[in-house]
């Protein structure tokens, strides 16, 4: 009962931390590192939070998980016991990483990167980098992807932000699809 009781008791302090101060505060309270204007909406750092390490302006979406140990070592055992394997993340500054993502343990994520949503990160991705698919693989470059934004889509300045959300946001949405599937 006692655990029970314990178990519940972290778990609305967690809510708590995360509700009342941030998620960025949460993160940085359990000894992950972190830079400065960073956007987390995921708050589960597993059970080696002090092996992540994330730089400057870096936006973790929801649903991504950060792995830091391998657990299928527990299948590996002999005289000398269970064999265990943890290693560090570290993400770099100018970083985007989608919803749905999952960075394995040992991975470096370098500075200017973006990972498309539902990527899975099992290699080290080096900077100016769009990676995506699973397992992740360059699939673009980020200066010209800044350019083709910078050229194409809204700024800050051309938005009215005196309307309500949804009314600016269809102001300014595209009505333009992506072209078909070929088969």
């Amino acid at each position: 009962m006692i655990a029970i009781l314990k178990k519940a008791f972290g778990f609305v302090n967690r809510l708590l931390i995360i509700n009342l101060k941030g998620r960025v505060y949460y993160a940085r309270k359990i000894g992950v590192k972190v830079g400065k204007n960073c956007r987390l909406y995921i708050s589960d750092f597993g059970s080696e939070p002090f092996l992540i390490t994330i730089g400057d302006h870096v936006t973790i979406a929801d649903n991504t998980r950060i792995i830091t140990h391998d657990g299928s070592n527990w299948l590996i055992r002999d005289e000398d016991g269970r064999r265990y394997t943890y290693q560090k993340v570290e993400i770099g500054s100018n970083v985007f990483i989608g919803m749905n993502c999952i960075i394995m343990p040992g991975v470096k994520i370098s500075d200017n990167v973006i990972v498309g949503a539902g990527a899975v990160v099992t290699k080290s991705v080096p900077s100016g980098k769009i990676v995506g698919g699973n397992p992740a693989r360059i699939i673009g470059d980020f200066e010209n992807y800044k350019k083709r934004s910078l050229e194409n889509y809204v700024s800050e300045k051309e938005m009215n932000r005196s309307l309500p959300y949804k009314e600016m946001v269809l102001a300014v949405a595209s009505s333009d699809f992506k072209p078909f599937l070929s088969p």
